[in-house]
């Protein structure tokens, strides 16, 4: 199963434009990647190392950039790793649109995120853990010490500032029975205090991703920005603002007038767990009167944003309801109660975040295509689409002006920040926060091919070359098999599955979008419906083989498959049904009963929409494809890794698949991780999982290892 994400993005944390223009610097040996939009550098060997897993984790982390409202300033947040305390930190970073004046704003050791700007762009407000709990406080630009603006008995979440900065809106966790936030304090003292752990629940979700509830929600909360009582405009609603796990002050934004909140959430009773059923809703900032749905959309809506001149509410809608990988299509309303228009229907693609132009004529949209998330102008009365930036991955589009701010990041290189003009042309690098690390170590060539795959349709894959690459050798393959299945494995920087940490240790690594795959049109997508374990392995094996064709210097006998998620689905699933093609597998937080899967799972509406119903009105479908029913053809040497805290492949399927090997006296090894859910994020952990993991490709993968 996939790591669900936001509704405003459903990928697994997870861009064709003219005038590209590079500068080769004498100081640095570069060149120039046919699938990186930037230059990359690249040192001589008595320089530089092999890329490894420590270098992944070392590099800074951009995220979340904010224009200032005269266009000038570009604030973000900067991720920087402490191995020592086994975490990392947060912090405030400033520079101008030019790329001049780099700052950094804040160093305190607690995690400061979230900059958002004052109306009069003399201030910025953000989230921060230093008063011990996370709170808004303020930065004056001018100088001095930041001040806490919120002193609130509970965290907040997100929050979000009224045009004219006079309201502050924030999200709290609370009890919606609670009229007041002492009376969600003082349940959670008495929770503490008391000598029984037992938790009684009566509903689906009781758990989610890797967190038990304990009764509270989400809620939007309004107060002046000066200080005051908070208002609960959300009162007595079971449900969250932003959504959960990964919802963000993407879902809720003030009215152009200040008077009302619309906000994105999903109030749908016992249903929750198997609904995908997001509206947006209208709630005044004063409370005392009911929010009301503003959509009728039976499946989701999210990310509302109007418009600069307040006429026009834009946001993102899906048509199909308990289909989380539906298109996400962009719709305008007039208003905030107008009738919608879908803007992008005729554009088979799936927008992941946008901004509105300063003028309000178009919309700066990222959305997947063809294994790349570009930069796109969606004209605001045609729909008319055309293309700002056509490689890499384009993350969090903001609008300066005539520029657009955006984040990008590809196969060769973390997030940096760039600049375009929105009539277009060559984009410009503003940030270098990496450009030491990236000097310093040796990266593969990513490539990218296509193939015919199932029915003769084309299928697109990556091919990253080992570092120091010499045509005339044979190098084994890393076989990286993405999560989802409605995923990608794109032209971007991944912390967690980097093949350049396989190309750093010698490997090459391959990885095949198998039908199902995201940014390939919406048929594609959809294709895998009820067949798991049918057209996307007939595209892995017709990948595989394309690509030993295609490439001389791979040694097919010497290939290692690796995935997690639904990739530890299909690792489990290739254990039986392509029991004889790899030296070794790993299958990380994958399931190996479909039917038992079901039951453990938090979100229903995954596996009942891929899986064309529940496990006892469609049996035939989850057996289908079931790895359970293969396990007597294995043969192959696997290493299974777990998270306790994975929710959703829950920790018994992995166990389940080591014992499976074990009994079948198969080599099988069983790295497990009680502090991580479906993700390995604590950077320790990271290391260890990297280390274990190209230890036992090393092992089976070498010249003299002979297949069992």
């Amino acid at each position: 199963m996939p790591a669900r994400l936001t509704p405003t993005n459903p990928r697994s944390p997870r861009p064709s434009g003219e005038g590209w223009r590079w500068r080769l610097h004498a100081s640095l040996a570069a060149v120039l990647l046919s699938s990186a939009p930037g230059l990359v550098a690249i040192g001589t060997a008595a320089e530089t190392h092999p890329f490894t897993v420590r270098d992944l984790v070392a590099f800074d982390r951009l995220s979340d950039p904010r224009v200032s409202p005269d266009g000038r300033w570009v604030a973000f947040t900067v991720s920087a790793v402490d191995l020592d305390a086994n975490r990392r930190r947060n912090d405030l970073w400033l520079v101008a649109v030019d790329g001049t004046n780099l700052r950094r704003l804040t160093t305190h050791e607690a995690s400061d995120t979230s900059p958002r700007w004052s109306a009069d762009g003399k201030s910025l407000w953000f989230l921060s853990t230093r008063s011990g709990s996370s709170q808004v406080w303020k930065l004056s630009l001018g100088g001095g010490e930041p001040e806490a603006v919120t002193k609130l008995p509970v965290d907040v979440g997100a929050f979000a500032l009224s045009r004219d900065g006079s309201l502050l809106a924030v999200s709290l966790e609370v009890f919606p029975d609670c009229t007041t936030l002492d009376c969600t304090k003082k349940r959670l003292d008495e929770t503490e205090a008391r000598k029984a752990s037992g938790r009684l629940y009566d509903s689906l979700l009781f758990r989610h991703w890797d967190t038990w509830s304990d009764g509270r929600r989400a809620h939007l909360f309004v107060l002046p920005a000066t200080g005051g009582e908070p208002v609960d405009i959300m009162q007595g609603m079971k449900a969250h603002a932003p959504s959960r796990p990964f919802g963000g002050d993407e879902e809720f934004t003030f009215t152009p007038d200040g008077k009302s909140v619309v906000f994105t959430a999903k109030d749908v009773g016992r249903e929750e767990a198997w609904s995908t059923n997001y509206d947006l809703w209208l709630a005044p900032v004063a409370g005392g009167k009911p929010a009301r749905k503003v959509t009728d959309n039976p499946a989701t809506d999210t990310t509302p944003l109007f418009s600069p001149d307040g006429r026009t509410l834009a946001y993102l809608a899906m048509q199909r309801p308990g289909y989380e990988a539906d298109c996400l299509r962009l719709v305008l309303r007039d208003g905030a109660t107008g009738a919608p228009r879908v803007l992008t229907e005729s554009w088979d693609r799936s927008v992941t975040s946008f901004v509105w132009s300063a003028d309000g004529r178009e919309l700066y949209v990222a959305a997947e295509e063809l294994g790349q998330e570009p930069l796109f102008a969606v004209d605001a009365k045609t729909g008319k689409v055309r293309t700002l930036v056509d490689k890499g991955n384009v993350r969090t589009p903001q609008t300066a002006g005539s520029l657009i701010v955006y984040g990008l990041d590809h196969l060769n290189s973390p997030v940096e920040l760039y600049t375009v003009p929105a009539s277009g042309g060559s984009p410009t690098q503003i940030t270098s926060m990496n450009r030491e690390r990236l000097a310093a170590v040796r990266m593969g060539t990513p490539e990218q091919f296509q193939f015919a795959g199932w029915n003769g349709e084309t299928v697109h894959a990556y091919l990253v070359k080992p570092i120091d690459f010499d045509a005339k050798k044979k190098y084994p393959v890393a076989f990286i098999i993405h999560g989802g299945p409605q995923g990608s494995m794109a032209n971007d920087f991944h912390y967690r599955w980097n093949p350049q940490a396989y190309a750093g240790a010698g490997y090459a690594a391959l990885m095949v979008d198998f039908h199902g795959s995201t940014g390939y049109g919406q048929a594609f997508c959809d294709a895998i419906r009820g067949d798991w374990g049918g057209k996307p392995l007939e595209d892995l094996q017709k990948g595989l083989e394309a690509a030993l064709q295609k490439y001389p210097f791979l040694d097919g006998e010497r290939v290692a498959a690796l995935g997690a998620s639904y990739g530890g689905y299909m690792i489990n699933w290739i254990a039986g049904a392509w029991p004889d093609r790899f030296r070794c597998l790993v299958s990380h937080d994958g399931n190996l009963d479909e039917r038992a899967a079901y039951f453990v799972t938090e979100e229903l509406w995954f596996p009942e929409w891929d899986h064309l119903g529940t496990p006892w009105d469609n049996p035939e479908s989850y057996e289908k494809h079931n790895p359970l029913r293969l396990v007597s053809k294995w043969q192959t040497p696997i290493l299974v890794v777990h998270g306790g805290r994975d929710f959703r492949v829950v920790e018994t399927e992995g166990m389940a698949t080591f014992t499976a090997a074990q009994r079948r006296g198969i080599p099988s090894k069983f790295l497990y991780f009680p502090d991580e859910n479906h993700w390995v994020l604590k950077p320790q952990n990271s290391i260890l999982w990297h280390d274990t993991v190209l230890a036992w490709l090393d092992e089976w993968t070498k010249p003299t290892k002979k297949r069992l």
